[in-house]
């Protein structure tokens, strides 16, 4: 889990035996590569002999966390849809689970988020995360809790779904204010993803700073609310 190794590796240099391929942060993981986050080696995570190994409940798979269990590794889960859950489990996860202690980029996280200064008003948005299928963000997401707090009023947050998949021309009938594209897990881009949205302010966005629970905390809010505030004082008929 990319901002789960960020957590640990920023916390505590060399404490990483392993990492998924898509762990990027910090720059220079030397740490054994064992696969993606649905298809990991559980072979080669044995052979490593950890003391502990770190998993998130959305991104990772329980049939593989069973195997690690069954084989006497300890797994530590995360489960994280709110801002205050992130805080709370990422301290337990680094002083109960791993022993060090409270790092302090938790605390400056803690405090970035205390002084967040939301748009002017609430924006009705969409919030889309993948592409063919359009799929957006629904209710009980941590990205769509950082959003609401920089003053982002997802237009799907009462759908049942967590990330329901919607067709683009009800995406444009629910007559959003602004889109809200990241470049991950789909990568959006000025010439990928506006243009679906004619008319609509378009504010690409960190996609680490949204949704990564770990250092990037600390920068997210700063980050993210230039980004969001660029964008909505940009006329829309000047371009994505």
């Amino acid at each position: 889990m990319p901002s789960l190794s960020e957590a640990v590796a920023a916390s505590a240099p060399g404490l990483l035996a392993g990492v998924t391929d898509w762990c990027t942060h910090p720059a220079g993981l030397t740490a054994e590569r064992i696969g993606g986050t649905k298809n990991p080696d559980v072979r080669r995570i044995l052979a490593l002999a950890p003391d502990l190994v770190v998993a998130n409940d959305e991104e990772n798979r329980r049939p593989d966390l069973d195997a690690l269990r069954a084989a006497g590794v300890p797994v530590w889960v995360t489960d994280i849809r709110t801002l205050e859950q992130a805080f709370g489990s990422l301290d337990r996860l680094l002083t109960l689970g791993c022993g060090l202690p409270r790092p302090a980029w938790l605390d400056a996280a803690e405090a970035a988020w205390a002084g967040v200064r939301p748009l002017p008003r609430p924006l009705r948005a969409v919030v889309p995360v993948w592409r063919r299928p359009w799929m957006v963000l629904g209710r009980d997401t941590f990205a769509g809790d950082l959003l609401r707090r920089l003053g982002v009023e997802l237009l799907h947050a009462g759908h049942p779904d967590r990330y329901p998949a919607i067709p683009l021309p009800e995406l444009l009938a629910a007559e959003p204010e602004l889109v809200v594209l990241p470049d991950e897990p789909y990568r959006f881009t000025a010439a990928d993803g506006p243009e679906a949205f004619p008319g609509v302010p378009a504010a690409l966005v960190s996609g680490r700073h949204l949704t990564w629970y770990g250092p990037s905390l600390a920068e997210a809010p700063e980050v993210l609310a230039a980004q969001l505030d660029r964008r909505v004082r940009q006329d829309p008929s000047d371009g994505p």
